[in-house]
């Protein structure tokens, strides 16, 4: 039995910690939408939080430790997902379903340190800042790996010894890391938005690796310059 399903309510000292913790959380979101990253500073946060630089880095290492900090509450939050779906299920559909499950219940873990609208919004920002994009490309690398370990594990293989868990993995972290570039450029900033174009890009990864694209219904094909004749390439319509 997990600890702390046995565990009683947090007391008084704990949850003013947790306060703390999460009034910071919020204010260095905040900060770091209405101003940007790169020019906040710890002493910004723990200003408008209330409390003293020592305080904030009581809780939080770094200004990345803080940026990061509800994401990888989701993150973890989809490694318990993977880790729960059914043995003799296919890896991929492991990793899909988990997400599914994930989104289910994720929003309300988020809300309970930040407004999820506040989560989801300062993923523009990350998109947008060079320092962050590199912090997050470096985590969703590790990130992958801990997954391929969680599948090689539940498929009882050696991930040093068979590269199907890695690969896997890869493809399904480049479709998330694709939709998450196209979703932050979009109007619609809304986890549903995300969850949504998510789920189209995944429909899209057996026809892509498997199927032969010149014979796609509907599919847009860019025409090539005929060099004999010097004309130009057109857009041509596959019906």
């Amino acid at each position: 039995m997990n600890m702390a399903d046995t565990a009683g309510p947090p007391g008084l000292r704990e949850r003013k910690k947790q306060r703390t913790r999460d009034t910071l959380l919020r204010s260095a979101l905040e900060l770091f939408t209405e101003r940007g990253y790169e020019e906040t500073t710890v002493d910004d946060i723990a200003e408008t939080a209330d409390v003293s630089q020592r305080t904030f880095f009581r809780y939080f290492a770094s200004k990345e430790e803080v940026a990061f900090f509800v994401s990888r509450l989701a993150e973890a939050h989809f490694v318990d997902a993977v880790r729960r779906r059914p043995p003799g299920e296919a890896p991929l559909d492991s990793l899909r379903q988990a997400l599914v499950e994930s989104w289910s219940t994720i929003g309300e873990a988020v809300e309970r340190l930040v407004p999820l609208e506040l989560h989801m919004r300062f993923y523009r920002v990350i998109e947008s800042t060079p320092a962050l994009l590199a912090a997050h490309l470096r985590r969703a690398t590790e990130l992958e790996e801990e997954i391929a370990l969680v599948i090689a594990d539940r498929e009882h293989l050696d991930v040093e010894a068979d590269p199907r868990p890695r690969v896997v993995v890869a493809v399904f972290g480049a479709v998330m890391r694709v939709t998450e570039r196209i979703w932050s450029t979009r109007d619609d900033a809304g986890l549903a938005a995300l969850r949504d174009l998510t789920a189209s890009y995944l429909d899209q990864v057996g026809p892509a690796l498997t199927g032969d694209w010149r014979s796609t219904p509907g599919a847009e094909r860019i025409g090539r310059a005929d060099p004999a004749n010097g004309t130009t390439p057109q857009p041509m319509i596959e019906t």
